[in-house]
């Protein structure tokens, strides 16, 4: 059992660092100029490519934290495999 959860966090461990990454070099290559203007009542807002480019990493990486942690906890509880052992 502490070592499916060792693994487990391993896993997270390697999806936020990769995050991170992708997401730093997003925001490193795209220039921080080009993006879209949202036209709103006090003005318009501009939004850099390279920002959501950033902001699109850290929530994929959030969202396979929260499934794999999802996963675990239905295989832990003992309603049956969902998509098999993690291995």
């Amino acid at each position: 059992m502490i070592a499916q959860t060792v693994q487990l966090a391993f896993r997270i461990a390697f999806v936020w660092a990769g995050g991170f990454l992708l997401a730093v070099a997003v925001r490193a290559l795209l220039p921080e100029q080009l993006g879209f203007t949202i036209a709103g009542k006090q003005g318009p807002l501009f939004i850099a490519f390279n920002r959501v480019g950033f902001w699109t990493c850290m929530w994929a990486a959030a969202t396979v934290t929260v499934l794999v942690v999802i996963r675990a906890m239905i295989e832990d509880i003992g309603t049956g495999s969902v998509t098999g052992p993690i291995r």
